[in-house]
């Protein structure tokens, strides 16, 4: 039988593509992973399963990292479906997952759909002319890491354009819950684009102290998109230090820092508000 990896886009319990609505309608179980991505704002699990007529298995962190072969288990003997976010590929666990059925000598097939990593050309800037996609994350008063900011650099002097995705936390555990090993989880957080816009310009005010010249100023232009491929998308084009002070609405949020820009490009940028 099949392993599936299931792509469920962008937005709406309908964004399934026909074969995967199949696969999931056939599959002996079906499992939401539910830490890499969130479904659109509102949508839970229940109208998943009240759309797919069956049930459906949350898989978290703990279970789709750690425990894959509860996932995995039978997939010889039957159909067995994980649901993924945008598309399955969008993130290296999913790829673990395949070379583990693999090796379990587990046929496996994958229903592509929609993601941010394409569906960002809705900004207008065109996705060959994009670099590596960066991903920042949510700083604290003890953690302030830079390393993505090289990448950042190296797609500007290029003149390629660059797709910041901006950390989740779902099911995340506190420090002392998590060496007493209580199940208490922390409210769901969320990067937002002018929370990352901050630690952007942070991060280049701090290469200006070093006496080196940054990739970027607070005067950048970036795009910063929410909920792309849900029905209240918005899109906004603006400096970085406007960002800053620009109130995106619920999640999730993205970022882009142009590099070279085709007049085609600029004419779709020109489209968007400024806040």
């Amino acid at each position: 039988m099949v392993f599936y990896l299931v792509g469920l886009g962008l937005g709406d319990v309908k964004d399934i593509t026909v074969n995967g609505l199949d696969a999931v309608k056939k599959a002996s179980r079906v499992y939401l992973e539910s830490y890499t991505s969130i479904l659109c704002y509102g949508l839970d699990k229940s109208q998943l399963e009240e759309f797919y007529g069956r049930e459906v298995i949350d898989a978290d962190r703990t279970c789709v990292e750690q425990n894959s072969d509860e996932i995995l288990e039978g997939a010889h003997k039957e159909d067995v479906v994980l649901l993924v976010v945008g598309d399955p590929f969008g993130a290296t666990t999913h790829t673990d997952l395949v070379l583990r059925a693999r090796e379990k000598n587990i046929p496996v097939r994958v229903m592509h759909n929609a993601s941010i990593m394409n569906a960002c050309a809705c900004s207008g800037l065109q996705l060959y002319r994009f670099g590596e996609t960066v991903s920042i994350v949510m700083w604290s008063d003890e953690w302030q890491p830079e390393s993505f900011y090289e990448r950042i650099a190296a797609n500007r002097e290029r003149g390629l354009h660059t797709l910041c995705l901006l950390d989740i936390k779902t099911k995340e555990q506190s420090i002392d819950n998590m060496m007493k090993g209580r199940k208490i989880y922390e409210p769901p957080r969320y990067l937002t684009a002018s929370a990352a816009a901050k630690q952007l310009i942070t991060i280049a005010e701090r290469i200006v102290e070093r006496g080196e010249t940054p990739a970027y100023t607070e005067d950048s232009t970036v795009v910063a998109l929410a909920r792309v491929g849900w029905e209240n998308q918005k899109i906004v084009y603006c400096t970085l230090s406007q960002l800053a002070e620009v109130d995106m609405g619920d999640p999730l949020h993205s970022l882009i820092i142009p590099g070279e820009t085709h007049p085609l490009e600029d004419e779709m940028l020109t489209t968007f508000p400024r806040q």
